[in-house]
């Protein structure tokens, strides 16, 4: 990305928000247990997408007259000593092609008591607690009065524009998956019986970390595929058990790439295991297959349910007519989350704008249990970048329940999930850009074939 690039974007937002000043604040270091040890610093997404630098406590101030003005402290003698050389503000802004620069002195006076008239300022909203603080501080309000100054203007032009990717866009998240293909390539070559999910996760972060990349997200390895966020990595791997890896790198650019497969750790698949494999990858395919602009991605969710609903019917773990059973939610036992998400600058993107990213105006999220967490339910358009990861699992604590509470029981097998108890759960992702004719699958091939997967998990302890 260029100066031209995020001047275009500023320009852009300016023309669809045309009253007052739009302040896109950056964020700050985050203490991890004291002042001087911080969490990694990672740069508010909006913040990198109109200005594109990732450094603390910087803002962005768009006037009414177009001029953007980059805001942050001056570079100290001290700087020099504990960062060495490096591009002051004045720099930065240059390039980044800003028309001004100023101190966070002169953005405090700048937007001193904006938060009592109505329209001068507009801003998103803050999702950590210091960006609250911040806010509250610049604009003269109490911390508790932040949230109902929130620009919804702001927030509905920055969805409109960050939602379709931009060529540039789509490269920089190949430009991630290419080096997410080598991390999975890792991982599978080193599993196998014996060793534990933390060598195995180290195995899949070597490559980012070789090729200077951040994590899009804190990497699960887990046998215990049933739990969706597992980020604990304290079991040793048996023959028998299958491997959930959900990861992916950035790009330098700090765009996102996002990947689940599940492998087994002995190379082959037992049978069972094989038979839910195949149900989810066929999920999977048909709900590539059906992504395009001519619907949404609601349709794509239920098109996978009623894959994974017929693949079980055909396994003997439910039963009755497959539309009946998605319709009344039996599936979401096995498949309780969304089929996908947007993806961007973040893994899941612009979550923190709220459900008016994946929902369209006088749409609320359903309340029937998995369809609840869809996260884009909207009309797909060409430029998005969606995740698609259908999976089945099997959570002895949800099949106690719904047993006892005789949930569903017209539909599933209850007497055929004793077997199924000890399981684990089975995802399969990909991220995929939606064209003007359907969809295409981003970045290098990573295994996903039952063939090519069991030829790929260490082969030469397996051959």
């Amino acid at each position: 990305m260029n100066a031209e690039t995020y001047r275009e974007r500023r320009s852009v937002l300016r023309k669809a928000v045309p009253d007052g000043d739009i302040l896109i604040l950056g964020n700050h270091y985050a203490a991890r247990n004291y002042a001087d040890n911080v969490y990694p610093f990672r740069q508010d997404s909006s913040f990198l997408y109109y200005a594109g630098v990732n450094r603390p406590d910087l803002a962005l101030v768009i006037g009414s007259d177009g001029r953007s003005t980059l805001f942050g402290p001056r570079a100290g003698s001290d700087d020099l000593i504990w960062f060495g050389p490096h591009s002051g503000l004045d720099e930065l802004a240059e390039e980044v092609g800003c028309d001004g620069r100023g101190t966070r002195q002169e953005l405090a006076a700048r937007l001193a008591g904006s938060g009592r008239d109505e329209g001068r300022v507009h801003f998103l909203p803050p999702y950590r607690g210091d960006r609250t603080l911040k806010l509250a501080e610049l604009l003269g309000v109490a911390a508790d009065a932040v949230a109902g100054l929130v620009s919804e203007s702001l927030v509905d032009a920055v969805i409109r524009q960050r939602s379709v990717k931009s060529q540039a866009e789509v490269d920089e998240i190949e430009d991630a998956l290419a080096v997410t293909s080598l991390m999975y390539a890792s991982a599978m070559a080193a599993t196998e019986p014996g060793i534990t999910e933390a060598e195995v996760a180290a195995e899949l972060q070597a490559p980012a970390i070789a090729n200077n990349r951040q994590m899009a997200f804190p990497p699960i390895v887990t046998v215990r595929g049933e739990v969706l966020h597992n980020e604990s990595y304290v079991n040793t791997l048996d023959a028998g058990d299958m491997l959930l890896i959900d990861s992916g790198a950035e790009s330098h650019a700090f765009y996102a790439s996002d990947i689940t497969r599940t492998i087994p750790v002995n190379g082959r698949f037992e049978p069972d295991q094989r038979d839910i494999y195949e149900v989810v990858l066929a999920a999977q395919l048909a709900a590539i297959s059906v992504a395009s602009p001519q619907v949404t991605n609601r349709e794509v969710h239920l098109t996978a349910a009623r894959a994974i609903a017929s693949g079980l019917t055909d396994m003997g773990l439910m039963r009755g007519n497959v539309e009946d059973a998605v319709e009344a939610g039996a599936h979401a036992l096995f498949f309780p989350h969304g089929i996908g998400h947007m993806m961007g600058l973040d893994v899941h993107d612009m979550e923190d704008l709220g459900d008016r990213v994946g929902y369209p105006d006088g749409e609320r999220r359903s309340s029937q249990f998995g369809l609840n967490a869809l996260r884009l339910a909207r009309r797909l358009e060409p430029g998005f970048v969606i995740t698609i990861e259908p999976g089945i699992y099997f959570i002895p604590a949800l099949i106690d329940r719904w047993r006892t509470e005789g949930r569903h029981a017209d539909f599933i097998r209850f007497d055929r999930l004793r077997a199924f108890r000890n399981f684990g759960g089975v995802r399969i992702e990909d991220d995929i850009l939606i064209t003007e004719t359907g969809a295409r699958i981003l970045g290098p091939i990573i295994p996903k074939s039952i063939e090519d997967v069991e030829e790929t998990v260490h082969p030469l302890k397996s051959s």
